[in-house]
């Protein structure tokens, strides 16, 4: 017995199906191209985004004695590649993050049995002291779990991404999402629901290897340049206490975690050392109210001294040296794309120095 749907048939209206189609597709054409132009007078220029894939894609390339760059958006965007390749003979692998904190991934290579090559970490007190659970911490965690998690499909993905990216301007996922652009919103602060800071928009272009450059429009004074300082301003500022802790706890409370955090990281560090590894520290140059506001909230006596003196691990800080020490940061954070040649010329023999490079090649 046959159903009663068993003969049923769709029938197909009779419509200009092939006007509609050409029609639909010019109208996505049109579009994207007017979407593609807009995005580009405001500044924008095509570029990779910094995913956790292409992160992950840079740890596989680590090796047990590669060279490796961690910590946040100033060793990103200040360390050239080809000048420490030059340098020091071997290129390294980058993976740094913006806006993270360094431990997790020092952690994670502390934990490679297989490592035992070179470690430069750069240090911004406020991100890398940042406790579990920050937005810092779980950004590194997030990489970190990309890389031991990474599915062929989301390889396949990011492989299939990058020549889209590097083709058109308007797939900057950080700024021209939905999501990020409502964000833009103008909504006050209110009761019992605070806006946080808003992060900085688009100011850099960012290469396969991983290689952050600051755009021009970013270097020269201007609303690009003025929107970037006073978001470091805001993202910079530690939120007060919770009203219902008292200061003082509060105050220990923080003191415990960063003395934890000195204590996690003297343990990695021994793992690295004890398979033949080396490490340095590295505080980048910072200038303007930025570096007012880090040296009043993260003061170097409290923060970058115990570290050295607690890991044992050298140290070079930007201001102990005349010719590191000159350089000014456009928006206060981050050196421009010429500056930060000059600047890794500059730091590659102290690094050498660190990492007594010049012993091993005498002997």
């Amino acid at each position: 017995m046959h159903s009663s749907t068993s003969n049923f048939e769709r029938v197909i209206p009779a419509q200009p199906w092939r006007g509609i189609t050409v029609a639909v597709i010019c109208a996505v054409f049109m579009s994207v191209t007017a979407w593609e132009v807009f995005v580009r007078s405001l500044g924008y220029e095509p570029t990779l985004n910094d995913t956790s894939d292409l992160w992950a894609e840079a740890r596989r390339h680590v090796e047990p004695e590669s060279i490796v760059i961690i910590g946040d958006s100033r060793a990103w965007f200040d360390m050239d590649l080809n000048e420490i390749e030059h340098g020091i003979g071997k290129r390294p692998v980058q993976l740094g993050l913006a806006g993270s904190c360094a431990f997790p991934v020092l952690q994670d290579l502390a934990n490679d049995e297989h490592f035992h090559g070179t470690i430069i970490c750069s240090v911004v007190p406020l991100l890398y002291f940042a406790p579990p659970g920050s937005p810092p911490v779980d950004r590194s965690e997030k990489a970190v779990q990309r890389y031991h998690g990474q599915t062929w499909a989301q390889r396949a993905s990011h492989e299939i991404s990058m020549p889209v990216e590097r083709s058109f301007a308007f797939l900057k996922q950080d700024d021209l999402t939905l999501d990020a652009l409502l964000k833009e919103l103008p909504i006050p602060n209110r009761p019992y629901a605070q806006v946080p800071p808003r992060l900085p928009p688009y100011f850099c272009s960012i290469d396969r290897d991983r290689r952050a450059r600051m755009v021009e429009q970013c270097v020269r004074p201007g609303r690009l340049q003025d929107r970037v300082k006073n978001g470091w301003l805001a993202l910079f500022t530690p939120p007060p206490p919770p009203s219902y802790v008292p200061p003082e706890a509060f105050g220990e409370k923080i003191k415990s975690a960063i003395g934890a955090r000195f204590h996690d990281t003297a343990a990695a560090v021994d793992k690295i050392r004890g398979r033949g590894g080396k490490m340095v520290f590295v505080r980048f140059p910072v200038s303007g109210e930025l570096k007012t506001l880090e040296d009043k909230f993260t003061p170097r006596a409290k923060t970058w001294d115990p570290l050295l003196q607690q890991t044992a691990v050298p140290g070079i800080y930007f201001e102990d040296f005349p010719e590191l020490a000159g350089f000014n940061c456009p928006e206060w954070s981050h050196l421009s794309a010429g500056d930060s040649v000059e600047f890794t010329k500059r730091l590659v023999p102290h690094l050498r120095q660190a990492l007594q490079l010049d012993a091993l090649a005498a002997n």
